[in-house]
């Protein structure tokens, strides 16, 4: 009787303690995170522009894997402000990289007007901005090897600005785009989709809920219930917020799931202030934010 009570204490002791070990891609494994800043994705580009195509990488400390996967973070900003130092950026190209993921931070070229005060010029913005994004998917594929990545593990992510240039470069073409933004758009290869693993939407919009049809990239969908900046449904906005994505991509049979933060506005604030980036509280929502998203892409790019 003692020898089979003993057994069943030692086999629940077991199954606790493997239950409680860290999850690589998943859970936090890695302590120290390598970053090496000022990189470019446009390495031919004019001197003028390497500072629009500039990337942060931040890989784990001390990891030799390869084939490892790729998220591409893109800060908010309005297509006007923001650079890939952005306090959230960096706090979820860190806490991503010691997931075991490489993560880089860009910056993508911003308008020299105010978006947020001109539709017309929002549109445009964020046209340019996709095609940065879409050009940093092709070098970090190109350059697989040389960054030990799957280029078939690529992930989009973005917080605001950024939510939507991952969410119109995943799914919109740049036919579509383009004629949305009502600029000529010379890419041979403009009805071609871009191939990506995934896509983190924090708090951002898409501009034509139907370009969700295009593709079936999986997605995590995260907001505020009082985003009044991009509202998590199409009302008294231009954009499709991501209540409405998240709902029309299981009409549509993608891969998604969604957190909302109930009674906080954008970028998970109490009260939106675009000048002050965020306390302590707000970053441990961001942080909340990450592990909701790294469950959900876990289970996309390892499934059982």
């Amino acid at each position: 009787m003692f020898k089979q009570s003993a057994l069943l204490i030692g086999l629940l002791s077991v199954s606790i303690f493997a239950k409680a070990q860290p999850v690589k891609y998943k859970d936090i494994v890695f302590t120290g995170v390598t970053k090496t800043k000022d990189l470019s994705y446009s390495p031919n580009d004019p001197s003028k522009e390497k500072k629009a195509h500039g990337f942060d990488l931040y890989q784990p400390t001390g990891d030799q894997s390869t084939g490892r996967p790729l998220i591409i973070w893109m800060h908010g900003g309005g297509f006007k402000f923001g650079t890939k130092e952005a306090k959230g950026i960096e706090l979820w190209s860190k806490t991503f990289a010691q997931r075991g993921y490489v993560c880089a931070a860009i910056n993508y070229t911003l308008s020299k007007k105010f978006p947020v005060f001109n539709f017309d010029e929002l549109k445009r913005s964020a046209y340019y901005a996709v095609l940065d994004a879409k050009q940093a998917v092709a070098y970090f594929k190109e350059h697989a090897k040389e960054y030990n990545i799957d280029p078939d593990k690529i992930i989009l992510a973005g917080n605001s600005a950024g939510g939507m240039i991952a969410l119109d470069a995943a799914y919109g073409t740049n036919t579509e785009l383009a004629k949305f933004a009502g600029v000529t758009d010379a890419n041979s290869d403009n009805n071609k989709l871009l191939k990506v693993a995934g896509v983190i939407n924090l708090w951002g919009g898409i501009f034509d809920l139907s370009w969700l049809k295009n593709a079936k990239v999986p997605i995590v969908n995260i907001y505020g219930s009082k985003d009044s900046l991009v509202p998590p449904t199409h009302k008294d906005t231009s954009l499709y917020g991501g209540a409405e994505i998240h709902a029309e991509a299981n009409k549509l049979g993608i891969p998604t799931s969604v957190k909302v933060f109930e009674g906080y506005s954008h970028e998970l604030q109490k009260h939106f202030n675009p000048i002050f980036q965020g306390g302590k509280d707000t970053q441990q929502r961001w942080l909340e934010a990450g592990q909701f998203a790294a469950d959900f892409m876990y289970k996309q790019l390892y499934p059982k």
